[in-house]
């Protein structure tokens, strides 16, 4: 018996990289005090679904769920300053990924994108059962 886990989902590549496309538009020129600082993280949590769905074959809540711990985690190793620990703070790719500072509005915000996740997922969930073809048993 195999287990396919690998698989490639061409919409959610698509929807990865448009996602892609605002975070690094919100980076390079958005400079505000709600939309980098939050609304990005909202939007990170999830475009790492999306990218992680274009090519894992995993439940879908479960892929939820196992990014709002990840991110979650990256925010407590910024807690206790695990990129300085580790002395990789000149490494710039680093800070940029891991961040530097603790925010508990992070949490929030990765808690909203996790709901976002799971509510599109239910919603998409809903419209394929509504247009699922009627069988009379």
């Amino acid at each position: 018996m195999s287990v396919k886990v690998l698989v490639f989902s061409k919409a959610h590549f698509v929807c990865s990289t448009v996602l892609f496309a605002v975070l690094a538009y919100i980076a390079l020129f958005v400079n505000d005090q709600f939309v980098r600082p939050f609304l990005g993280d909202v939007i990170v949590v999830v475009w790492l679904y999306t990218v992680l769905k274009s090519f894992l074959l995993i439940k879908s809540s479960w892929l939820a769920h196992f990014v709002l711990l990840f991110s979650y985690a990256v925010e407590v190793a910024q807690y206790f300053k695990l990129v300085s620990l580790l002395g990789l703070e000149h490494i710039k790719a680093v800070r940029i990924i891991f961040g530097a500072t603790f925010d508990w509005l992070d949490l929030l915000a990765y808690t909203l994108g996790w709901l976002l996740i799971l509510g599109i997922q239910a919603g998409l969930a809903r419209g394929k059962h509504l247009s699922a073809p009627k069988t009379n048993h």
